[in-house]
């Protein structure tokens, strides 16, 4: 069991960066299989999900089956001045992207195209690591730990779902105060629904 979350967090990006491009496509598509199962994510009119890097499950069959299924898609923009706080804004296939500054593509900033959380069904997250409480281990910028501080405090938002491959889960990941633990998680064999107080 690794204590420090930055050991931790570099050893399963590794691991994550390690697999071929032809698995990751594999678990692209077992990850649609789980879309298309789960009653909330297809009950969903509008969600909020992310393009993958570093090796993360890829999220772009997931966000064409979303747009397919005729759901509002957003994508979080690092917000231009509220620091380590994300803006998410309409997507589509005609949407333009630039990279930001950690080079992950995000729609251009319009203030018209911003989406209020509360007009989002379901929140999708990134996340290195995850334990079998839903405790989720991020990249340490704490974005979508603040984004999620709502979910945490009880107040009304978006329900939050993380996304991962089956790998990255470790066994009780070290937990800080501001971490905020998901009620559900989704890998390309699993939809793990943890109990919340």
């Amino acid at each position: 069991m690794f204590t420090s979350r930055p050991l931790l967090r570099q050893k399963i990006r590794d691991l994550r960066k390690s697999i071929s491009p032809e698995l990751h496509a594999h678990y692209s598509s077992q990850l649609i299989d789980q879309f298309s199962k789960n009653e909330r994510i297809k009950n969903a009119q509008s969600v909020a999900l992310y393009i993958s890097v570093d090796g993360e499950i890829d999220t772009h069959g997931v966000i064409e089956w979303c747009l397919a299924k005729g759901k509002k898609v957003a994508l979080p923009v690092i917000h231009p001045f509220s620091k380590g706080q994300l803006l998410f804004l309409k997507y589509d296939k005609n949407t333009v992207m630039n990279p930001n500054r950690y080079n992950i593509p995000e729609p251009e900033l319009n203030v018209q195209n911003v989406v209020p959380l509360n007009h989002i069904d379901i929140i999708f997250t990134p996340l290195v690591a995850f334990d079998n409480q839903g405790n989720r281990l991020g990249m340490g910028g704490g974005y979508y730990d603040r984004t999620l501080q709502f979910y945490q405090q009880g107040k009304k938002g978006p329900y939050p779902i993380g996304l991962a491959l089956d790998i990255q889960e470790v066994e009780n990941l070290p937990t800080d105060t501001w971490d905020v633990p998901l009620p559900e998680i989704i890998t390309p064999t699993r939809n793990l629904v943890f109990k919340r107080d």
